[in-house]
């Protein structure tokens, strides 16, 4: 051969064996390449693909002369597609693991079925009828194989399917995915028929002492050659793959086991059969060993079953000592026995054995009962909780919240009972020092929660709290309590036996602080000042009390006292402070009722904005409260018309405040008449513009280097949210959200639109979006948002904000959430009417789509009535659904319109879901 004809061939054997116009099936069937084709690592297509391709082609009807449709043909070119089909699933080695997860239930059902007739398997012969012991073993196996997975799939159709996300609507595709589901439903629902007898069928297998086989590809081939020239190879009892008898009775005592589990949420008695299964698959497990090629269980799903059954059905002949943990907890909350459950989870804090998900669960159990109005479980619910956090810190895991909740308020009891549990939880002995360690930090961090001195003396003089810290450890802890006392609680007189010990420099900070703060005289503050700064350098003690204004004001009064006759500026400093204290206490006070504030506090505001005094310093926080004040409490003739020219030009907050009090204005005119609207969405936009800095390299390209905040705005976009987080003034944050919400909808790329009130005020488009930081902007309308309703968490309309943002975020749960929160708030909890400008056309669709996108079908058709024009396509379609995870039926009494009802009449008497329909039916007659 020459060179250039082995280049050829290598070439050939490198490139796909499929021709261009050929396709898979067509070509695997003319070249008799199926077994190579599977012999590779990779196939393409894979071996389950294949499967399918060959049984559609081989399924398809035809048409007569006469255009009228006939069943497939019963020709040689679909018996080939058949047991091509069928030599796939012999390469798999029949693993009904692998044919489940990749074949849907009409195509495995179809494979089955060819199994059995290829079998030798009589049409129409109940398999209840044949003995197994008799037939051929590939047979018999065949028909094995056809009932466990008769089972496996009635089990699996018990369980809930998350549905995937729908893409976009194709007719072609949606029909065919309701044939599909229809044929599934008819199938499933004659095996659930001849269930009873699958499950005889596999219990008689059980009985069988001989070792089975099943078909490879090679018998297939030999079963597909005419029957004269087999020789009866197929039949006899070497021939096809052998399944021992112990690896076919394992899988077979696992399938009925979870057939039986299932059969049990509706007949308990049977959970005995279930367990007497799967405790013999163990038992089999044990003897063929975990690496069985052609016995795959999971184990894992074993071992839950298995602790399922110890659970529900515990050994009759077993005593509550052989009981499992598991058993015995779930024995004690049936029969109420809860000091029992405690001594169960007490003794479990040195062994580990019970997982922390079960503990929680039984704990989450027991709040519900408490919750219905049993009192007296609160108690045994602290137990508890108290028995999980020990576990939770000795595997170094964190508090739990409801701990925290449950401790909120200690008392004598609940700390010998903490400390009781400590104690038994850890052997000191055998500990390691991790576990010692997280034990004593625990304890620390309970003293350092407590208020009560004497509580803490009850800890920290307990056997277990002196072995596991230290004497430094305990003295410095003691230290810190006491230096906390008086600031904690400066009633309660510390206990007797804390005098004796000797009192450290923190004690003597703790003490002058506690001093500090209730002083007044402004020479005996100078004096403790000076004795604690000479303690101590690294505290700033202008923070040890926050919002006592009083004694605030009467500091800056001896303040404004001392520097008067020396120093004007610092006595306009002191002045400054004492405005913003004054702001301070009538917004924290009778600010928060609506009362407007004196006349005298408003003169000072404008004092202060107007003040021209180049040498006192600037501080950022009292020109941003003064504005904010003046907006708040509604002085726009002030911002609009009075504040002198200078300060729109010095002071960026006193601009934009204008801005906004002259938009608050003009709000109710024509929009010609709205130019201050246009300016304040320049200044914004301006604010939230970036720039971008370039460079040019050797090759002479311009490329970008980075984009940083645009200096250009009359501040930064950091100290417009700090402005912006200080108003209160409803219709001025209605305005200012709505400039946000605009600016964030003007984005090219944006698909679901914000709404808010008058967003029609502000420009539709930016002339160059580029500039604009959109990614700051979404941020600033969800700070805005949440600040908004923090305020006031009623508004309707920032409500819808919310829940848009939500639905254009995919979290559609939140979405809905706010968005029936809007409607109560405007309806009285829907006793009235939500008005139509709250419940838009908008509103309503994207309640729709969120619940249907959260499988909430039946809501979906009661809010299709809402619309302007009923959405009837809508709403028959999600009735159409059968796996809604809403009340379905129940909240028929929501449902009033005619049509809809008559659908779902007719829908239920298809089904033959006769209860439903009397329900449907019912809601159509008249009252």
């Amino acid at each position: 051969m020459s060179a250039e004809a082995a280049d050829r061939e290598a070439a050939t054997s490198s490139r796909p064996c499929t021709p261009p116009q050929t396709s898979w099936f067509e070509f695997l069937l003319q070249e008799s390449l199926l077994e190579k084709h599977l012999r590779k690592p990779c196939p393409d297509p894979a071996p389950v693909q294949l499967i399918v391709q060959f049984l559609e082609q081989a399924s398809k009807p035809s048409v007569n002369e006469q255009n009228q449709v006939q069943p497939p043909p019963d020709n040689k070119r679909n018996r080939v597609l058949k047991l091509l089909a069928l030599k796939v699933a012999a390469h798999l080695k029949w693993d009904l693991d692998i044919l489940e997860k990749s074949l849907s239930v009409p195509v495995l059902n179809m494979l089955l079925n060819e199994l059995l007739c290829i079998s030798k398997v009589p049409p129409g012969t109940k398999h209840i009828d044949m003995d197994l012991a008799t037939l051929p073993p590939t047979t018999a196996m065949a028909i094995l194989l056809y009932n466990r997975w008769a089972i496996r799939t009635i089990v699996q159709s018990s369980f809930p399917v998350k549905q995937a996300k729908p893409g976009p609507p194709q007719l072609s595709v949606m029909n065919q995915m309701q044939q599909e589901k229809e044929l599934t439903e008819n199938i499933l629902k004659v095996l659930k028929e001849q269930a009873s007898d699958s499950i005889l069928v596999l219990e008689a297998a059980l009985k069988l002492n001989k070792d089975l086989y099943v078909h490879t590809m090679r018998t297939l081939d030999l079963l597909a050659v005419e029957p004269g020239m087999v020789n009866g190879e197929t039949e006899s009892s070497t021939a096809g793959l052998k399944i021992k008898t112990e690896e076919m009775q394992c899988q077979v005592c696992y399938d009925l086991g979870a057939a039986y589990f299932q059969q049990g949420s509706t007949n308990p008695a049977v959970y005995e059969n279930a367990r007497e299964k799967f405790f013999r698959t163990k038992e089999l497990i044990a003897e063929i060993g975990s690496l069985s090629l052609h016995c795959t269980i999971d184990e894992k799903r074993l071992a839950g079953y298995c602790q399922a059954c110890d659970v529900l059905v515990p050994s009759s002949d077993s005593t509550s000592q052989q009981l499992t943990p598991y058993s015995q907890v779930h024995i004690c909350l049936r029969s109420g026995n809860y000091q029992e459950v405690i001594k169960i989870f007490v003794e479990d804090n040195l062994t580990f054995s019970l997982p922390i998900q079960f503990r929680q669960s039984v704990l989450r159990e027991l709040f519900q009962k408490a919750q219905q109005g049993n009192e007296a479980l609160d108690e045994i619910c602290f137990k508890v909780c108290a028995c999980n956090t020990v576990r939770d810190v000795l595997e170094g895991r964190t508090i739990s919240v409801q701990f925290n909740q449950l401790f909120l308020r200690p008392n004598k009891e609940k700390i010998d009972f903490l400390l009781e549990v400590c104690s038994r939880s850890i052997n000191l002995e055998k500990a390691s020092d991790t576990l010692k360690g997280n034990m004593a930090a625990f304890l620390k961090n309970v003293c350092l929660g407590l208020e009560d001195l004497q509580y803490v003396f009850m800890i920290s003089s307990h056997e277990l709290f002196i072995t596991l810290l230290k004497d430094e450890e305990r003295k410095l802890l003691v230290d810190q309590m006491r230096k906390r006392s008086p600031r904690i609680n400066l009633c309660i007189k510390p206990v007797t036996s804390f005098y004796d010990i000797p009192a450290s420099a923190s004690v003597n900070i703790g003490q002058l602080e506690h001093q500090l703060i209730l002083s007044v005289d402004p020479w005996r503050i100078r004096q403790i000042l000076i004795e604690l700064h000479g303690m101590t350098s690294e505290r700033e003690f202008w923070t040890v009390s926050n919002k006592d204004f009083s004694h605030a004001k009467q500091l800056f009064a001896a303040c404004l006292e001392l520097v008067t006759e020396f120093s004007p500026k610092l006595r306009q400093v002191m002045l400054n402070e004492m405005l913003l204290l004054d702001i301070y206490t009538h917004e924290a006070g009778t600010g928060q009722s609506g009362e407007r504030p004196p006349s005298d506090l408003i003169s000072r505001v404008r004092g202060y904005l107007e003040m021209r005094l180049p040498d006192i310093p600037f501080r950022q926080v009292i020109s941003e409260e003064c504005v904010a004040f003046m907006l708040n409490w509604r002085e726009n003739e002030y911002l609009t018309l009075q504040v002198p020219a200078f300060l729109l030009q010095s002071n960026p907050f006193v601009k934009l405040g204008q801005l906004l009090a002259a938009t608050c204005k003009e709000l109710p005119g024509p929009k010609e008449s709205r130019r201050t609207a246009k300016d304040l969405w320049e200044v914004v936009v301006q604010i939230c513009s970036v720039s971008s800095q370039h460079k040019r390299g050797n090759d002479g390209r311009v490329s970008l280097i980075k984009q940083r905040e645009s200096t250009l705005g009359i501040m930064y976009r950091s100290e417009l949210l700090s402005f912006l987080k200080r108003l209160r003034e409803p219709l001025v944050l209605t305005i200012i959200l709505s400039l946000f919400v605009k600016l964030h909808n003007v984005r090219e790329d944006i698909v679901n639109d914000i709404t808010a009130e008058h967003i029609s005020i502000w420009p539709s488009s930016i002339p160059n979006l580029q500039s604009v930081d959109f990614e700051a902007v979404a941020i600033t309308v969800k700070e805005l948002v949440r600040y908004a309703l923090s305020i006031n968490p009623n508004n309707h309309s920032w409500l819808i904000i919310q829940a848009d943002i939500y639905f254009a975020t995919n979290q559609y749960s939140a979405a809905l959430h706010y968005y029936l929160q809007a409607g109560a708030v405007c309806s009285d909890f829907f006793n009235k009417a939500v008005p139509p400008d709250v419940y838009t056309d908008q509103v309503i669709k994207r309640m729709i789509k969120c619940c249907s996108l959260l499988n909430c079908h039946t809501q979906v058709a009661i809010l299709c009535q809402f619309l302007r024009e009923i959405d009837y396509k809508t709403a028959f379609k999600s009735l159409q659904e059968q796996n809604s995870h809403d009340a379905m039926d129940s909240y028929y009494d929501y449902i009033w319109d005619v049509t809809i009802l008559e659908y779902l009449t007719y829908l239920h008497h298809k089904r033959g879901e006769t209860d439903k329909r009397q329900i449907a039916f019912r809601e159509q007659e008249p009252e």
